[in-house]
C-alpha cells in the first residue's frame, strides 16, 4: 500500500470515500482542500459502462464550457489563403501549412489544440504519429476538421474541450479552476456530463454512466450523485 503524505491525509478528513455527495456538496468539500499554492485544476471523471475496444462503443467528443477552463488555450490552425486570415482574426496562436508541419516534426508542438480545414488533412496526415498519441490530431468528429476555422477557433479559446473515453471505461476533463466560484464550476460540469451523456454509442448496452467524481489536482476524490447534475430525481 502506497503512504500517503501529511497533506493528503489532513485534506481526508472529513471525507467518506464510500459516500455520493451531491453536485453542490462535493464541490464545497474538493474546494476546501485545493489548498496547494497555485490555483489547482478542478477535474470531472466518469466511469462509463462501455468497452471501447468495440468500435461501437467508443465515447468522444467536445463540450463547450460555458465559464471556460480558466487556462490559456493555445491554438494552431492548418490552413491556406482567405481561411489563413480568418484563423488569424478569430485569434488563432499559430497558422501555417507545410511550414507548420515542418515545425512540428522538429518537435516543436506549441499549442494545445490543432484545428485543419478539409483539404489541408493529406498534409497533416503525415503528423498521425506525432500528434495522434498526444490527443492532438483534428478529427472531423470533434469539430477541428472544419471550414469554419473561425468559428472552430473561438469555441476553443472559449473553453471547448475535447474528450475521449479511456481503455478502462473512464473519461474525464478539467472544468475550471480552485478559483472559480461553487456556481462556476457547477455549471461547467453539467455542461461536460451532458456532453458525454449525449455522446453514447449505440453499442453501450445497461447502466451508461456508472460512476461521477470530482476532485483536484493535488486533492482527493469525492463521488458525486449523477441525478444532482443532471436535474433527474
Amino acid at each position: 500500500m502506497p503512504k500517503h503524505g501529511k497533506r493528503y491525509r489532513k485534506n481526508m478528513e472529513g471525507i467518506d470515500r464510500n459516500k455520493v455527495h451531491s453536485l453542490e456538496e462535493a464541490i464545497r468539500l474538493v474546494k476546501e482542500r485545493a489548498n496547494a499554492k497555485f490555483d489547482e485544476t478542478i477535474e470531472v471523471a466518469m466511469n462509463l459502462g462501455v468497452d471501447p475496444r468495440h468500435a461501437d462503443q467508443m465515447v468522444r467528443g467536445v463540450a463547450e464550457l460555458p465559464e471556460g477552463t480558466g487556462k490559456t488555450v493555445r491554438v494552431a490552425v492548418f490552413a491556406k489563403g482567405e481561411k489563413a486570415e480568418e484563423a488569424k482574426a478569430a485569434g488563432a496562436d499559430i497558422v501555417g501549412a507545410e511550414d507548420l508541419v515542418e515545425q512540428i516534426q522538429k518537435g516543436e508542438i506549441n499549442f494545445d489544440t490543432a484545428i485543419a480545414t478539409p483539404d489541408m488533412m493529406p498534409l497533416v496526415g503525415r503528423l498521425g504519429k506525432i500528434l495522434g498519441p498526444r490527443g492532438l490530431m483534428p478529427n472531423p468528429k470533434v469539430g477541428t476538421v472544419t471550414p469554419n476555422v473561425g468559428e472552430a477557433v473561438k469555441r476553443a479559446k472559449a473553453g471547448a474541450v475535447q474528450f475521449r473515453v479511456e481503455k478502462a471505461g473512464i473519461v474525464h476533463a478539467g472544468v475550471g479552476k480552485a478559483s472559480f466560484s461553487e456556481e462556476q464550476i457547477a455549471r461547467n460540469v453539467k455542461a461536460f456530463v451532458d456532453a458525454v451523456i449525449k455522446a453514447r454509442p449505440e453499442g453501450a448496452k445497461g447502466t451508461y454512466v456508472k460512476r461521477v467524481a470530482l476532485s483536484s489536482t493535488m486533492g482527493p476524490g469525492v463521488k458525486v450523485d449523477l441525478a444532482s447534475i443532471t436535474g433527474d430525481a
